[in-house]
Parts: structure tokens; sequence; C-alpha cells
């Protein structure tokens, strides 16, 4: 369980990283663009004993593609979800959106749900929608900006849903497709970074560049500690992912509170609770 729990301090200070960029005026879309190259570097470093390459015509271009721009695509919006909605509603969106794999699992890989598992379904979507400030008032750009951890939930999931098709793809080793996924979303980066730099004339700070390298070092290490605890536990996977999830749910929320005071109304906080009863009846029941 040791993994788990730093896999969520992981997650948590990604969060963070992006806050505290915010309000020492880091660009932080260059920021989070720039987070891929320190991340495909450690995924090599650490996996690279088992990457797997086949031939070419064998991968599945078009999982890899999708993810390739969502990936980046994601960060930003929940960058715009931090500073907007604070930390405490983006770790619920997005730790919620665990649902739309779920559906996808029944409607699209021919899975039985559970009774428990409808259920979690429904208060979990319940949450989602008691973490929105629905009747906030703004204007110009700002006043969509209720709606940015809807977009969080429903990127995180169509990211989950592709994720599981390319594990579920047995022409190549999944760590093989996370390496180049990442490699790809890297790439993208790159040509984004790119337009800003050549075309909007915008420069490219060497402080953003150390925020951005450490905001990788984390989103990996999130990543490669949830592995290790999947394949320290792998009898009880579901303990492992009930663990992380409402970790990351518990931890951001009191992070976000005390740290950042960031303020709940009675709704929001009703979904804090709602959002930690969901992931058990998923997970657990």
């Amino acid at each position: 369980m040791l993994y788990v729990f730093f896999s969520v301090c992981c997650s948590v200070i990604v969060s963070v990283i992006i806050k505290l960029a915010q309000k020492r005026q880091i660009d932080v879309q260059q920021m989070v663009l720039l987070n891929y190259p320190i991340t495909v570097l450690l995924t090599y470093y650490f996996w690279g004993s088992d990457f797997y390459f086949i031939n070419i015509n064998d991968y599945p271009y078009y999982l890899y593609a999708p993810l390739a721009i969502l990936l980046p695509t994601l960060f930003l919006l929940i960058a715009l979800s931090i500073r907007h909605s604070g930390i405490v509603k983006t770790d619920v969106a997005q730790r919620m959106s665990i649902f739309i794999p779920l559906l996808a699992s029944y409607f699209l890989f021919q899975e039985n749900l559970q009774s428990s598992k409808l259920l979690g379904l429904l208060v979990g979507l319940t949450a989602v929608f008691c973490s929105i400030d629905w009747k906030q008032k703004r204007t110009g750009r700002t006043k969509y900006v209720g709606l940015y951890p809807l977009m969080v939930f429903g990127g995180m999931g169509i990211i989950d849903v592709l994720f599981k098709q390319i594990a579920q793809y047995e022409a190549v080793p999944y760590i093989t497709s996370m390496f180049i996924v990442f490699l790809l979303a890297m790439l993208v980066s790159f040509v984004i970074l790119l337009y800003q730099f050549f075309v909007l004339k915008n420069r490219i700070m060497i402080k953003t560049i150390i925020w951005g390298l450490l905001m990788g070092v984390f989103n990996f290490g999130n990543i490669f500690l949830y592995m290790k605890a999947h394949r320290s536990l792998p009898d009880n996977p579901s303990i492992v992912f009930l663990s992380m999830n409402i970790g990351v749910i518990v931890l951001g929320g009191l992070i976000g509170i005390f740290l950042f005071k960031e303020k709940l109304s009675k709704i929001n906080q009703f979904g804090l609770i709602l959002a930690i009863i969901a992931i058990f009846l998923i997970t657990y029941l």
C-alpha cells in the first residue's frame, strides 16, 4: 500500500504544481506541454528493458493518434479547471471519470454490470454535478468556467477507454504502447510550442521549462507507482483502485481547502462525500 500512498501524493502534487504556477504568473499552457519530455525519458529509463517493438504495421495507430492529441489537451483543461474551479472539484471530476469506461465496458466490451456498480454510477454522476457551480454568474470569457470540471470528466473518461482498448490489444505489449503514446504526445506538444514561438511570438522562459520538467517527474511518478502498486497486489486490484481514487479525492480536498483556502458550498461538500461513496460501490462491492 506504500506504492498507492506515494502515487496519490504524486497525483495531487501535479495539481498543486499547476495551482502554484498560476499564482506565480508562469505560462501554465507551456509548462503542461513541456512536461512530456521528462515523462518520455523516465518511461524509457525505468521500462526500456521491457519494450518489445514489432512490425510497424501492427501498431494500433487509430488508438495512438487520439491519445496523443487528448493527453496534452486534457492537461490544459485540468489547468483551466484548477484555475477557475479549484483543486477539490477538479480532482473529483478526474476520479469520477471512471464511469465513462464503466459504461463502455457494458456497451462496447459486453461486460455485465452488477447492481452495486449501476448504483455507484448514478451516485457518481450526481457527485460530479454537485461539484459544479451551475448558478455562479460570470461574464465574457469566463461565462462557462463551471463546465471545466465536466470537460475534465469527459476527457479523462475517453482517455481511460482508449487505454483500456490498448491494454486489450494483444499484438503490442502495453508498456511499449504507453511509451509510443507518450512519445507522440510529446511531438504534438512540440508542434504547439513551435507554433506559439514562431507564429504567436510567445517567449519560452527558463522558469517555465523548469516547472514543466518538475511536473513531468510527478506525472510519471503517479503512473509508475500506480502500476507498481498493481504488480505488488496482483490479486487485489479493487483495493488498489479504491485506495487510489479515494486517496486523491480526500488529499486533494484537504489541500484545496486548507492550503489554498478554496470555498465549497453545501452542495459541493455533499458531492465530495458522494464521490467517495460511489468509488466504494463500484470498486469494493
